[in-house]
């Protein structure tokens, strides 16, 4: 939901100016806030590029590099980071770290902030790297089969028109593992989170220790495909928003919770088997730290299963 709503704004424009209210957002930029300005400024934004949580900016017009885009702009929300285009005459949040101004643009807000109440993200400058497939690095309005050095590791997701199912579906059975824990190894398919996940496996009907040695081709496309089915939704809906912290550029919360089929819905009647007559509660166990929410009748646990 940030990439789509940033690429409208950004793309195209110049960095006219950079402010760093709080150089702690900055830590991943080792060289600091004055040479992550000095590079930033008079930048112009190619576009806005997302593999997994990774979003980067490929740039033009960077000190050394007037050609290919060489450079790119990183920034990685964590925990509650938000990018915001606001006028300069919308007062500051209150957790604002970083602003940069654009070049204006008509009908278009003038700057980009980087909002962090909790301050486990960032914005750093990094490097562009050719991919190992020869594909674009990512989701992009113009893409370039470069992708940002620390995001060259991250897998592609079930949306990118360049995820290889074969790839895929070899590297999910030579794993000795669940599942899930399969599903959120960005590694192997990134963008899939702990909800998600729990949403896709409900709606495949399979429950998240399934061992993935043990997974037929046919199962596999069915979770993938659903988690596609998941996440379009999702997008269409605005995203999944349980606080304040999870909005889009316009500072908007997305809806989809409302839609949840499984996660946080501990106790209650599945929605699936209660149309069929069944009446059959959602169980809530612990997972990695986390939870996983399943359906004891339409995602029965595997015996064999593993965590």
């Amino acid at each position: 939901m940030v990439r789509r709503g940033l690429v409208s704004w950004v793309r195209g424009r110049t960095i006219t100016a950079v402010e760093v209210l709080d150089p702690r957002s900055l830590r991943r930029h080792a060289l600091g806030p004055e040479d992550f300005a000095g590079n930033l400024e008079g930048a112009r934004v190619l576009d806005v590029v997302r593999r997994g949580k990774f979003l980067w900016m490929p740039l033009a017009d960077t000190p050394g590099h007037p050609g290919t885009p060489a450079v790119a702009l990183m920034a990685h929300l964590g925990m509650s980071g938000q990018l915001l285009m606001q006028d300069p005459d919308v007062p500051d949040e209150k957790h604002l770290k970083v602003r940069l101004r654009l070049s204006p643009a008509a009908g278009m807000p003038e700057e980009l902030r980087f909002v962090d109440q909790r301050i486990f993200g960032g914005l750093f400058l990094t490097s562009l790297v050719p991919t190992a497939d020869g594909g674009p690095g990512g989701l992009a309005e113009t893409p370039l089969p470069l992708i940002a050095e620390e995001a060259s590791h991250i897998a592609r997701d079930p949306l990118d028109p360049h995820f290889s199912f074969e790839t895929f579906y070899r590297r999910l059975r030579a794993r000795r593992t669940g599942l899930k824990r399969a599903l959120l190894d960005q590694g192997l398919v990134s963008g899939i989170g702990n909800i998600y996940a729990d949403e896709a496996l409900w709606l495949a009907r399979l429950h998240y220790a399934r061992p993935t040695d043990t997974l037929r081709r046919g199962e596999a496309q069915r979770v993938l495909d659903a988690a596609r089915q998941v996440m379009t939704d999702a997008l269409a809906a605005g995203g999944t928003s349980f606080d304040s912290l999870y909005v889009n550029v316009n500072g908007a919360s997305g809806y989809f919770e409302r839609s949840l089929n499984a996660y946080g819905r501990e106790g209650r009647e599945c929605r699936r088997c209660a149309e069929a007559g069944i009446v059959s509660l959602l169980k809530r166990e612990q997972f990695m730290n986390r939870s996983s929410y399943t359906c004891p009748v339409c995602q029965p646990k595997p015996r064999n299963g593993r965590w």
